[in-house]
């Protein structure tokens, strides 16, 4: 079942790692289509004023084409050239500015433009006038990560006088491209973009709380699976002891006739009736029978009725009524001997005292013993004491885990020491109040 729930949760974190891939992913074409849109209006509004822009910032005024043609004639080396053309940009970046920010006042863009003159080519003999770009004009605000550019050629002409008095036309051909940025493109797009980040978190934050409760109901399944399978299990396991002192018992009476046999079976029918009650627990009280002084020998001598070959030795020095549950400290004590008997013991000792407040328990044999690397596991569930890595002794290795929990439950303490050949001693402390 573990194994089953770390597959479904790799599995979902794989699915859930694709979903995040894929939000992701639709945000940012998302925003790369929304900033291209808001792009796309900028220059449209731009458009409006291009020639205008144009006109007004020297790039088709006769004093722009008179350049190229003394460019061309070796009249204006590139240097002055250039210089001319920087002075008109540095003319015009101040009222440049203005009329940017006045077009895109109420969007609050803040745009940044600049026009450049990419290379100038004299069509009638194709030589290139300007290789290097220059700027023509532009924002106060430097473009340094342009978001959009835009790239055209533009033709001016012009005829002047030849030697032999017949005119010639000028044909220029200038490459020019255009630089936009928009220094606060993010907060626009985000502006229009957060209602849809939003729903795509809550999407994945739902998906995963789903996955949780999923997860957090499917591990209350399992600890319900697992309750329903201790109870199942320690019903079968106390079931044992009692039906197989009924069937000696029964040996016994068809044998002969023997009058202690009789209290003996009511005792074991007694207690296989409160095995039963422990089914319906919620249909009965939750008050537990306290035990007597004289409980405790019945409890060695129904033990000792079922192993006849073993020799088991009681001794009590308790004279008082103890405020425990009579069935649970059954289980500890025939448990305990069981498990002496199982590991080979012909003599179990069972010492009951109470003392300050404390119930005391001592239960030892002459069994086998236990190695020391496995004191550490015998209170496991299902664990079952192995010699050379074999399992030679019958039981589900239930016994000594009942009586840990039992322990557990009044807040006792068990302590465990063996000695092996020599036999296992078991110490038991329960604190009450009377």
């Amino acid at each position: 079942m573990v194994k089953s729930h770390k597959k479904l949760v790799g599995v979902f974190a794989l699915l859930f790692i694709i979903l995040v891939g894929i939000q992701v992913y639709f945000l940012y074409k998302t925003y790369k289509i929304k900033e291209s849109q808001v792009y796309d209006d900028v220059i449209r509004k731009l458009d409006l004023y291009r020639d205008e822009l144009k006109k007004e910032y020297g790039l088709r005024e006769d004093t722009v084409q008179s350049y190229f043609v003394k460019f061309r004639k070796g009249e204006m080396n590139q240097k002055e050239f250039r210089y001319n053309i920087e002075r008109l940009n540095k003319a015009s970046i101040s009222s440049y500015t203005h009329l940017i920010d006045s077009i895109f006042q109420k969007e609050d863009y803040k745009v940044t433009n600049r026009y450049d003159l990419i290379s100038t080519q004299y069509l009638p003999s194709g030589q290139y006038l300007l290789t290097k770009p220059i700027t023509i004009f532009e924002t106060a605000g430097k473009v340094t990560k342009p978001g959009k550019i835009e790239e055209g050629t533009w033709d001016t002409s012009s005829t002047e006088d030849h030697e032999s008095r017949n005119t010639r036309a000028n044909t220029y051909r200038s490459k020019v491209a255009s630089y936009y940025e928009i220094k606060n493109i993010k907060s626009i797009v985000f502006k229009d973009l957060w209602i849809l980040i939003i729903c795509c978190i809550l999407i994945l934050i739902a998906v995963l709380w789903i996955f949780i409760q999923t997860i957090n109901n499917l591990i209350r399944q399992q600890k319900q699976v697992e309750i329903l399978h201790t109870v199942v299990d320690n019903i079968a396991h106390e079931f044992k002891t009692p039906i197989a002192t009924l069937k000696i018992a029964s040996k016994t009476l068809k044998k002969e006739w023997n009058p202690e046999t009789l209290p003996l079976i009511d005792r074991q029918i007694s207690r296989l009736e409160n095995l039963m009650l422990q089914l319906h627990k919620d249909e009965t009280s939750e008050e537990s029978s306290s035990i007597q002084p004289h409980d405790w020998s019945y409890f060695v001598q129904d033990i000792a009725f079922t192993y006849p070959e073993i020799d088991f030795e009681f001794i009590s020095q308790v004279s008082e009524e103890l405020p425990f549950d009579k069935n649970l400290m059954e289980t500890i004590i025939k448990n305990l001997c069981e498990n002496s008997v199982k590991y080979g013991a012909s003599h179990v000792k069972v010492n009951v005292g109470s003392m300050s407040q404390h119930l005391r328990i001592e239960i030892s044999d002459n069994g086998r013993g236990i190695e020391k690397n496995e004191l550490t596991h015998i209170f496991e569930k299902f664990y079952r004491i192995q010699s050379n890595n074999i399992h030679n002794t019958k039981g589900l290795g239930l016994g000594l885990y009942f009586v840990k929990n039992i322990v557990t439950k009044y807040h006792g303490t068990i302590d465990v020491s063996s000695r092996l050949k020599a036999g296992t001693t078991f110490k038991i402390s329960i604190p009450y109040e009377n």
